[in-house]
């Protein structure tokens, strides 16, 4: 298996066998800050293409094992959306598939940035841009496809930082070591046994497969502002959920990035599929909750007091 790194020499990227005949590899740069996967940026003598390669681990923190057949599942969400033009005009598509070496090969959709910079106030999320997110949810969850392959060893890796880690009272995290006071912050919320126990039922019930196609992880970071447009990537927790856990990430990421509360309302009146709103709300304060005091951590520009408002509001969510 050829095992790739951000600077891996273009001679071993020419072994690759996956170039046309008389393809030149003629460049490699990083593409993007992706947490789970390699992902580079390769211009050959004939285009430009996005390479992913998934690895047994989280790229970004590489002590967290992670299921190295990722990179199947997100092959399998892109080419299913390839049945519906709309759909697949927001993705990019799948050019080769390496089973062997965990690569998969995928349409450069151009150099643009994500929405990150929404947690500091460096990017606004406009009006067209969130109906764009909505839309593309209304459309991706009416595919309910028969035979998608099983997603659960992500739902468990998933809801490990979900639904457990982030509540241990002792997991070893100093959260002080995020921003001080931090830690102090969290404890009532991981002493907090109603809360617990209702994020326990949750975690159970996200554990199920369900039959709806979701994202798995509709979030700024997965959503691409290119000159042709926003468009959504890196599927790797996509498979068959329920449809109320891509709507409550896309809410709590409102909250987390400041944006203005008419959005919330903005997405439950566009979204026009039946779901639980009770539902929504409920994984959306765990979203909320474990992006503060638990590991995957964002770039948010909030002080202690703001982060503790926050935890409160995401309780109520929980427990109304």
């Amino acid at each position: 298996m050829i095992d790739l790194i951000q600077n891996t020499p273009l001679n071993i990227l020419q072994q690759l066998p996956i170039w046309s005949s008389g393809e030149k590899v003629i460049g490699s740069t990083v593409a993007g800050e992706g947490n789970m996967n390699l992902v580079l940026r390769i211009q050959t003598t004939q285009r430009s293409l996005i390479l992913k390669q998934s690895k047994p681990f989280v790229c970004k923190y590489p002590h967290i094992p992670a299921p190295v057949e990722r990179v199947d599942i997100e092959k399998a969400f892109l080419t299913l959306l390839m049945i519906d033009p709309v759909l697949a005009s927001k993705v990019p598509k799948v050019l080769f598939f390496d089973a062997e070496n965990h690569l998969m090969g995928l349409e450069d959709l151009g150099k643009g940035t994500d929405y990150l910079g929404m947690y500091q106030g460096k990017t606004v999320l406009t009006d067209a841009e969130l109906d764009t997110l909505v839309d593309f949810l209304v459309r991706l969850h009416q595919l309910k496809p028969a035979n998608f392959p099983s997603t659960e060893a992500m739902r468990l890796l998933n809801h490990e930082h979900l639904f457990d880690f982030p509540f241990l009272e002792e997991n070893g995290f100093d959260l002080d070591t995020v921003q001080p006071g931090l830690q102090e912050a969290s404890l009532p919320y991981k002493r907090d046994v109603e809360l617990k126990a209702k994020i326990k039922t949750l975690g159970l019930r996200y554990l199920s497969e369900g039959s709806t196609l979701i994202h798995g992880d509709f979030y700024p970071g997965s959503w691409l502002a290119v000159d042709s447009g926003l468009k959504v990537i890196d599927p790797e927790f996509g498979g068959l959920g329920e449809p109320e856990f891509d709507l409550a990430v896309l809410l709590a990421h409102l909250d987390l990035s400041k944006q203005p509360i008419a959005f919330s309302t903005r997405v439950m009146q566009r979204y026009s599929l039946p779901v639980d709103w009770k539902l929504v709300q409920a994984y959306r304060g765990v979203e909320i909750l474990r992006r503060l005091i638990g590991i995957a951590q964002l770039p948010l520009a909030f002080s202690i007091a703001e982060k503790s408002t926050l935890l409160s509001r995401a309780r109520t969510y929980l427990l109304p």
